[in-house]
């Protein structure tokens, strides 16, 4: 039997996300049949962004070595001692834009997404222009990664539920969907 649930772990998630005002589209679950690892992804925005263009992507990726190596540190323990927090599995955010005719200055961006995000969440932001044909101008499309640990020992006492990680990454699609019209030269 298992220490822990992960298909319960990223229903709680799914349902905490969306106590932080975002809204959940789609959830796959893959499995690498030579290395057992296994991939949780879950597409989500802000609620006030159905229909927008920005989408969130949120991605678990379990390591079978990761979570045995846990259950078995666990099932050495005696009843009322907890586990050390020596295992984590990696969580990442993608926000998802659409080509931009008009894109921000990268380091401004930068500058303001760092103050959203803070310590708590940080944000790597980058950029790749492509050309349709040599006489068109380039289409930049940003790519904004947020990467953070989860917890194996938190989510087996029940502490794992990301609230600030929620709160932030609602915060930066927030300040996507206000800037993005007017990259998208929606706006005049």
């Amino acid at each position: 039997m298992a220490v822990i649930d992960v298909a319960g772990y990223v229903t709680e998630l799914k349902d905490h996300a969306v106590d932080h005002g975002f809204h959940v589209h789609d959830e796959r679950h893959f499995v690498e049949t030579y290395s057992l690892r296994q991939f949780w992804e879950v597409d989500l925005h802000p609620e006030e962004g159905c229909g927008g263009p920005i989408d969130l992507h949120l991605a678990l990726e379990v390591s079978p070595r990761t979570l045995l190596a846990f259950e078995d540190a666990v099932m050495l323990l005696g009843e009322e001692e907890n586990p050390k927090d020596d295992w984590h599995f990696p969580l990442t955010f993608n926000w998802g834009i659409p080509p931009l005719p008009e894109a921000p200055d990268l380091l401004r961006l930068a500058i303001d997404l760092a103050g959203i995000g803070e310590m708590e969440l940080p944000l790597e932001i980058s950029a790749t222009d492509s050309f349709g044909s040599v006489t068109d101008p380039p289409t930049r499309r940003l790519l904004i990664v947020a990467k953070q640990q989860v917890s194996l020992a938190h989510i087996l006492a029940g502490e794992e539920l990301l609230c600030e990680t929620f709160d932030r990454t609602l915060a930066v699609s927030r300040f996507l969907l206000a800037k993005t019209p007017g990259w998208l030269g929606e706006i005049a």
